[in-house]
């Protein structure tokens, strides 16, 4: 025994062999085949659905750059900025109004936004636009007079059904924002002397954006898609000149298909935009930023360079 493990253990000796290699099994999950199978299935079923419908595919690129497609695009454009916008300003307002230690102004916060987000959207445009039917005037004093058919356009019919609507919903959001602030913030900026607003202004809104940013980001992407309601008021957004379209040439089904690619274009776009908003506002929180599309594109596609002296 002592002659052998000097054998082994001299300087000639040959080392002992180590541990056999692991050999690792993947388990085998035949349902992804199954449902990938079946996925494709379906998909190719879509396909050859629609390539044996009666659609005029050339009608779409036809007016896909049509004067009155355009206009409609930027009509939008405009409303979901600026019922944004107004969404917002208000949302901001409604927050700090729920926030309030005032009972009076907290209930009117709370009744606003029990109201118009228990509403439909739609329900709202409607009453804005027939208003006029109980009210032959809007008369504000000596500031402005006038006969509320002239008045109410649809224009602002849009604006205020979809703007108001939208501050109930920024309201919550703003309210979650504002909430997750510590509140030691708050009382370490009244030790120093800052008032309530400047308080708010300086402390509690720049930290509160990291989680109000994304939630706003979706509200955009949505009002983009539900200003295609105000076409029921007579506007003259993307879905209305593209109905408008259809209707006069023949190919309704065509111009819906062509409203969608668009509507997924501009969302597309927002969505990229949402993205950097949300990178910019991550700074204060995380330790590395995510890399943008750009920087993975160039890591997936071009070789890393190794660092000179380094190893090979």
């Amino acid at each position: 025994m002592t002659a052998d493990v000097n054998k082994m253990d001299g300087p000639g000796a040959t080392p002992a062999a180590g541990p056999e290699a692991i050999k690792a099994i993947p388990v085998r999950h035949p349902g992804r085949y199954v449902s990938a199978a079946v996925a494709l299935a379906l998909l190719g079923a879509v396909v050859y659905a629609f390539a044996q419908a009666k659609i005029n595919w050339g009608a779409i690129p036809d007016y896909f750059f049509d004067d009155r497609i355009l206009h409609g695009v930027g009509n939008t454009l405009l409303l979901t900025v600026l019922s944004m916008v107004i969404g917002i300003a208000g949302g901001i307002l409604l927050a700090v109004m729920r926030l309030s230690k005032n009972p009076v102004t907290s209930s009117l916060a709370w009744f606003y936004i029990w109201f118009f987000r228990g509403t439909p959207v739609l329900v709202q445009l409607f009453v804005w636009f027939n208003l006029g039917l109980v009210f032959e005037y809007i008369n504000l004093g000596p500031i402005y007079k006038d006969y509320w058919a002239s008045f109410m356009t649809p224009l602002l019919t849009a604006l205020l059904g979809l703007g108001l609507n939208e501050a109930a919903y920024m309201s919550e959001i703003c309210r979650a924002g504002l909430l997750s602030v510590d509140e030691g913030q708050t009382e370490a900026s009244h030790a120093l002397g800052m008032s309530h607003t400047k308080t708010l202004r300086r402390i509690v809104v720049p930290q509160a954006m990291r989680v109000i940013v994304p939630p706003t980001g979706n509200e955009v992407i949505n009002m983009l898609k539900t200003t295609s309601l105000v076409s029921a008021v007579q506007f003259a957004d993307l879905f209305q000149e593209a109905k408008d379209i259809g209707q006069n040439s023949g190919s309704p089904v065509e111009m819906y298909f062509l409203a969608a690619a668009w509507y997924l274009i501009m969302t597309s776009i927002l969505s990229v935009g949402q993205y950097y908003v949300e990178r910019h506002y991550a700074r204060g929180a995380v330790r590395t930023l995510p890399p943008t599309p750009l920087q993975r594109l160039k890591a997936a596609f071009l070789p890393t360079r190794r660092p000179k002296g380094g190893i090979a």
